[in-house]
């Protein structure tokens, strides 16, 4: 951390805690997980009890209202245990933070205590299966019916879904375009809910994913966040901050990948000398470092500018996505290559961290979406 920038006190604080959590609850952990597809729920519980559940929750709610400078340190140095749970966490807040920037007083007081305590998780909802990167496309409705909603649809590759309790799913009010497009806070035993089989997935085996369908759910009025129309700016809103936790989590994730490619190198010997004295690694170890430097350094910057409601930040967050997932999935690839043989087992732990973060290159918007999203901004002006 400290090649980026000089930490507060209070930051230095939040990542001894943080980093302390990862390591005894979720490294020792992490491979077991992810063989046998295990979500450690109760493990998620223990984070929300450190104020991890409500990251940028206000605090009459039990959130813990930090920034999201605060938080990317929060996310990466969970990563370092675990890039899936922490990846969840991040989606966890993300819905968490939407509730309360966009609820009226009724939803907060609602459903804020349990997802700050994580006693309820929280899900987010936007992809279809023919509505992935056109996010604006998508075709599940909310049906205005008196004082009621009803919604039919089906989302698709859904984090969470079946154990969480809490769905904020985007759901189309008008016909055309994104602004007819609404949210609404859907609940796990809601008539008409169901789920889809749990995917078997590249990476990320330690979180469920599935489809969430909604055959006729009925909901009342005040179960819609914002106004009727409101869900598209509501949807691309949360996802600036979720796309710096994704972006926290492959730096993470890269962290863990060199830290160990270092020890593995000072441990083993070829041709009666350490590998970690042969020159030549050490360059690659120097440029993994200097990435992870620099990556860091643009998600910071993004974060600041999240924070501050910056005319940027929207592109900043884009390119801090992009250029942080590229390089922690490159890093953590090259970690795999220095530990040989090695690498490509299991036990190591290695290729887990290769095949989590290769996702977070996709989810939270591709990268060819934020490259999109980077050059609408260049070339804005010049319309």
């Amino acid at each position: 951390m400290s090649a980026v920038t000089t930490l507060t006190e209070d930051q230095l604080a939040l990542a001894e805690v943080t980093l302390d959590f990862a390591q005894e609850h979720l490294a020792p952990h992490a491979v077991a997980w992810d063989r046998d597809m295990h979500f450690p729920v109760d493990v998620i519980r223990r984070a929300a009890a450190l104020g991890l559940g409500g990251v940028y929750v206000r605090e009459e709610h039990g959130g813990s209202r930090l920034g999201r400078a605060d938080g990317v340190l929060v996310f990466e140095t969970l990563a370092t245990g675990c890039p899936s749970i922490a990846g969840y966490l991040s989606i966890h807040n993300m819905v968490a933070w939407m509730v309360d920037r966009y609820g009226d007083p009724a939803q907060r007081r609602r459903w804020l205590p349990g997802l700050c305590t994580a006693d309820t998780l929280g899900s987010y909802c936007l992809t279809e299966p023919g509505a992935g990167s056109d996010a604006g496309a998508l075709r599940t409705r909310a049906e205005r019916d008196g004082d009621h909603y009803v919604l039919t649809g089906v989302k698709q590759f859904i984090s969470g879904a079946g154990a969480a309790g809490v769905y904020v799913v985007m759901a189309r009010t008008a016909e055309v375009g994104p602004r007819g497009i609404s949210a609404f806070v859907v609940e796990r035993d809601d008539p008409g809910v169901s789920f889809g089989a749990n995917e078997r997935k590249m990476g990320w085996n330690a979180q469920p994913t599935r489809q969430v369908v909604l055959d006729g759910v009925r909901l009342p009025a005040d179960r819609r966040l914002g106004a009727e129309g409101d869900g598209f700016r509501i949807a691309m809103n949360g996802l600036n901050g979720g796309r710096l936790g994704i972006a926290a989590c492959s730096l993470g994730g890269a962290r863990s990948a060199l830290d160990r490619s270092l020890a593995y190198l000072a441990d083993r010997e070829a041709f009666g000398a350490r590998l970690l004295d042969a020159q030549a690694l050490q360059f690659r170890l120097a440029d993994m470092a200097t990435e992870l430097a620099a990556a860091r350094a643009l998600v910071r910057t993004a974060a600041e500018a999240l924070d501050a409601d910056g005319p940027k930040a929207a592109e900043l967050c884009a390119m801090a996505k992009r250029f942080a997932t590229d390089t922690g999935f490159s890093v953590a690839n090259e970690a795999l290559q220095l530990h040989g043989g090695y690498g490509y087992l299991s036990e190591y732990g290695i290729e887990k961290i290769v095949r989590d973060l290769r996702v977070h290159q996709i989810l939270e918007g591709t990268n060819e979406i934020m490259r999109v999203i980077v050059a609408r901004g260049l070339t804005e002006a010049l319309r």
